[in-house]
């Protein structure tokens, strides 16, 4: 093509020069022949790429393993779940149904874990295909729960004598069950409790309206008695609503880290100005930052319902003491007090769960509160921490409280999964001790300062 445009400028230009046509149409000829023949080659000759565009496709997501999402799934479910195999061995167990029944590898018996009749004939029955109900069930040691368990029969396609499995789902139903009866104790105490305040309330109203009506020493001194007795109520509503809400979270330990030498020192400067109006001397006896795992606000309760009690039965010119010590064993933590001599009487109000052998490691820290008051008889110890109990000679006025701190204080430290101890004697007074387990890490500290 370019040869042929270049022969046909040549001829042009040769025919200009001899004078056949003009200069100018001469070049306007082959410039002519040019671009038609530059044209040609754009449409004809040149290669042209009439293949699309490659588009890239975006990389191939793997396919994902159902068996595989679903075992992912059932693991992190917060609800207990377990297959049982014939013979009611464990063939699998996600991380909450090996806390909640303490499981160490597949392949153990449930009935070793679980020791629930009705659930082991369910599950028996599951095993042979048929349908069951879901089956209630409650513990009371070492802490209440409620449990619902949901038993479904699973068939495995597998062929042989055994194609069923079990499928076990636990629910905890507890904190449904503790607020139902949280709302009917609460309705009973409270009924029962306010009788005897509104009736003298509604006495003293009605006397004021009648023949005390211009009597302004009687009124004056009605209307002081009934400022105290309406305190007394709001007292009791406040000690009953605090009783409820421990009750119902008890199952539920806490995970905090709480310095309860830190709580003791804020307690004396809270119940200070009632000490000193008692003429009661505080003094506290404590070790610096001593952590336990606890809920800070649960334990200043503990703390200064303590104190408090202590102030109450103490003479003037008498000393309370709050002693905290950490990084002891159970048992020094349990039988360490002994402050008032072997004659003392000594009762456990509460104590930790489990085995004291699965506690060997564990450390803890205790808070005794130390009284100088007239001592308490030993029948009446076991009795302290039920609701309302009072001791002989004690009665519930405006003044001397509701007769709940102590079924407060036993409830918190079950709920902390440490110890209440009692220690008594008549003359000397009394000791309360609550224990409750320190953080892993602080342990570990204790530990290595007590080998050096």
């Amino acid at each position: 093509m370019i040869a042929l445009i270049a022969i046909a400028t040549v001829v042009f230009m040769v025919l200009a020069v001899t004078g056949g046509i003009g200069v100018w149409e001469a070049i306007a000829s082959a410039a002519a022949i040019a671009a038609l023949g530059f044209i040609y080659y754009l449409l004809v000759t040149a290669p042209v790429n009439r293949e699309p565009p490659a588009i890239i496709a975006p990389a191939a997501r793997p396919a994902e393993n159902p068996l595989q999402l679903a075992d992912t799934i059932v693991a992190r479910l917060p609800t207990p779940v377990l297959v049982i195999g014939p013979g009611g061995r464990i063939e699998q167990a996600n991380p909450a149904a090996r806390d909640f029944l303490g499981l160490g590898a597949e392949g153990a018996q449930l009935s070793a874990v679980l020791r629930q009749p009705k659930v082991l004939e369910s599950i028996s029955g599951a095993l042979r295909g048929e349908n069951q109900k879901p089956v209630e069930y409650s513990t009371f040691a070492p802490m209440e729960s409620h449990i619902r368990a949901h038993v479904i029969p699973l068939k495995t396609g597998q062929e042989g004598p055994f194609p069923w499995r079990a499928l076990l789902v636990m629910a905890d139903e507890t904190s449904i069950k503790r607020a139902d009866r949280m709302r009917a104790d609460f309705l009973a105490n409270a009924s029962h409790e306010l009788r005897t305040p509104l009736a003298s309330l509604a006495g003293f109203i009605e006397t004021l309206r009648g023949h005390a009506r211009e009597d302004i020493g009687a009124r004056d001194r009605f209307l002081s008695i009934m400022h105290d007795q309406t305190e007394r109520m709001r007292r009791l509503i406040d000690d009953l609503l605090s009783l409820s809400r421990v009750e119902m979270d008890e199952h539920l330990p806490p995970n905090d880290e709480v310095d309860i030498a830190a709580i003791a020192r804020d307690t004396i400067d809270v119940l200070g100005p009632i000490a000193r109006e008692k003429g009661v001397l505080i003094e506290a006896d404590a070790d610096e930052a001593t952590l336990v795992v606890g809920q800070r606000d649960q334990l200043i309760e503990v703390a200064q319902n303590l104190v408090e009690n202590a102030i109450k039965y103490s003479a003037s010119g008498s000393r309370v003491v709050i002693e905290v010590r950490g990084g002891l064993t159970r048992d020094q933590a349990e039988h360490s007090s002994h402050a008032l001599g072997n004659q003392a009487a000594r009762v456990a109000i509460a104590l930790p769960g489990g085995p004291i052998s699965g506690q060997a490691k564990r450390r803890f820290a205790v808070m005794r509160v130390r009284d100088a008051g007239v001592g308490i008889e030993r029948r009446h110890l076991p009795r302290l921490s039920e609701r309302f109990y009072r001791v002989d000679g004690q009665k519930s006025g405006p003044k001397e409280g509701t007769g709940l701190g102590l079924a407060i204080v036993k409830h918190i430290i079950s709920r902390h999964r440490g110890g209440f101890i009692v220690e008594s004697a008549q003359g000397e007074g009394s000791v309360f001790s609550v224990f409750m387990p320190m953080p892993a890490a602080k342990a570990a500290i204790q530990d290595a300062a007590s080998t050096e």
